[in-house]
């Protein structure tokens, strides 16, 4: 596979992390678990194991469910965005290695894409609330699909 190919990809999966934090390494930890990446005798093949895909799938249910709330801080306040720099990085460098690239390359590239994700989805959500004169909720589950869809497209590539 093309190393510019992999590595825009762990910048996408980044991407989707600064969207959603969890939804990223909780797709990323399915595939691995089903197959579709392999992180086999790699450092970040701790991912498959059962016990990462539920806690993982778990986290990133409860995340779907907690941005619905309007108590629920902004992405870009510093544990948000702390969460999708590290979440991102990590769910990086799990696409470039699936891909035989630079785990610390993919890890560097996720994690900028996640403070990139976060800015912009915020951006997009609150313009797209403005300018389509809709509740947030409308919007937020738009996002909800886009990070999910955006994360299946992106581990389904190998």
């Amino acid at each position: 596979m093309n190393a510019s190919y992999v590595l825009l990809l762990a910048f996408g999966i980044g991407i989707v992390a600064g969207l959603r934090s969890l939804t990223a390494p909780a797709v990323v930890a399915w595939a691995v678990r089903l197959g579709w990446l392999n992180l086999y005798n790699s450092a970040l093949s701790f991912l498959g194991s059962t016990a990462t895909v539920v806690i993982f799938t778990i986290l990133a249910l409860v995340e779907l469910v907690a941005d619905q709330l309007p108590s629920t801080p902004a992405r870009t306040k510093a544990v948000g965005l702390i969460a999708r720099i590290v979440l991102g990085g990590l769910s990086g460098a799990a696409v470039a290695v699936a891909g035989g690239q630079s785990l610390s390359i993919g890890g560097i590239l996720g994690a900028a894409a996640g403070v990139i994700g976060a800015f912009a989805g915020y951006q997009v959500r609150t313009g797209l609330v403005r300018a389509l004169k809709v509740p947030d909720i409308v919007i937020a589950l738009i996002e909800d699909l886009v990070a999910i869809g955006g994360a299946l497209l992106i581990v389904t590539r190998f």
